[in-house]
């Protein structure tokens, strides 16, 4: 039995961080009834099916124009037997279409209604769009890393979609449904991705507490300006990350790269930066891999994603391709709390029949 088994989810979310939240309560055993736009479905279709397959592996879905003055007669019975709903809409948008909270809960007053949103529903940034880029640059984080040019860089991760959406999502509906198991109380459940993203900048606001200031871009020990948490260039072009943030990892780190006791335990870090590239740059990645291998020195050879998920820990960890080389998106989930394999992603509409048809014979 999987932790959600029995649990029904309608989903009207679209793009990543919704769809990827019930991807993880589709793993768990939840049902969960994606609800699309007649036609091209979620906008993520266009931007890449691939994308949109790692994301709703499993789930069904039904076309419904949300518009239609009947669409909410037809999702009645729906949502009568839905235990979670989730929106990924700016705010006012599901109320204008009469599936606002109020609406939903006098339909089925237990339900735990979940939004994500960019700035919340209150305040002069309620309605102001944005993406993942544009919550990063709200929240700080973008001036805190700068490049050689001292532009900010833009990030690969989507920190303002995952960290700042999808797992408070999960965080808080997961702690609603053990609430509801108790009382028997629904929940009202807004996630602002910008919220989400100022506990990123934890570093930042630590030392204004403890200095009086802020960080300057790549000012901070946790954004490169110590030696011994940054990244460098290796003979080949490669780059090798260095973590020593403890003194354990860089007193061993210092002995096996050869660097001398008194920059070792110096408090010029420019000047033992410079020293530590210079003798980085001397050997190849794969030398320095063989330098390092045993040894406990929090260093790794910045890898492609083809070499990650192609290597020796993806495969550890069960995440590598698939015998014929397809792949599957990787979900932290204990092996025992999720399914044992993934259905393929649902065509727009795909399940109306089979949905609305039981519905109507019901």
């Amino acid at each position: 039995m999987l932790p959600l088994d029995g649990i029904t989810v309608l989903d009207f979310s679209t793009l990543l961080p919704g769809p990827l939240a019930t991807l993880f309560l589709s793993e768990a055993g939840a049902r969960v009834i994606k609800v699309e736009r007649p036609g091209g479905g979620d906008m993520m279709r266009q931007f890449g099916q691939a994308e949109f397959d790692l994301l709703n592996a499993g789930k069904d879905s039904i076309a419904l124009d949300l518009k239609d003055p009947a669409a909410l007669e037809r999702l009645r019975p729906l949502i009568e037997k839905a235990d979670i709903l989730v929106e990924q809409f700016r705010p006012g948008t599901m109320n204008r279409l009469g599936l606002g909270y109020e609406a939903v809960k006098a339909i089925r007053p237990d339900v735990i209604y979940c939004s994500i949103n960019g700035y919340g529903s209150n305040g002069a940034y309620a309605s102001v769009p944005g993406h993942d880029l544009t919550y990063a640059a709200e929240a700080g984080l973008l001036g805190l890393t700068t490049g050689a040019d001292g532009a900010p860089v833009v990030p690969w991760a989507l920190v303002a979609d995952v960290g700042g959406g999808t797992y408070p999502l999960l965080v808080n509906l997961l702690m609603a449904l053990l609430k509801r198991q108790r009382t028997g109380e629904g929940e009202r459940i807004e996630v602002a991705m910008f919220d989400g993203l100022l506990v990123f900048a934890s570093w930042a606001l630590a030392e204004r507490m403890e200095k009086g200031t802020w960080p300057a871009p790549n000012g901070h020990a946790a954004s490169g300006a110590s030696p011994r948490y940054r990244v460098y260039p290796t003979a080949d072009g490669r780059h090798l990350a260095v973590a020593c943030a403890e003194p354990k990892f860089w007193e061993t780190f210092c002995r096996l790269i050869a660097l001398p006791a008194d920059l070792a335990s110096s408090e010029d870090w420019p000047a033992v930066i410079e020293a530590v590239a210079e003798r980085i740059a001397r050997r190849t990645s794969t030398e320095w891999t063989a330098v390092f291998d045993g040894q406990e020195v929090c260093c790794a050879v910045v890898r492609t994603p083809e070499e990650a998920i192609t290597g020796t820990l993806a495969r550890d960890r069960g995440f590598a391709p698939a015998a014929d080389g397809s792949l599957t998106l990787p979900l932290p989930l204990a092996p025992s709390l999720r399914r044992d394999a993934r259905a393929p992603a649902p065509t727009v509409g795909q399940s109306n029949e089979a949905i609305f048809g039981s519905l109507t014979q019901g």
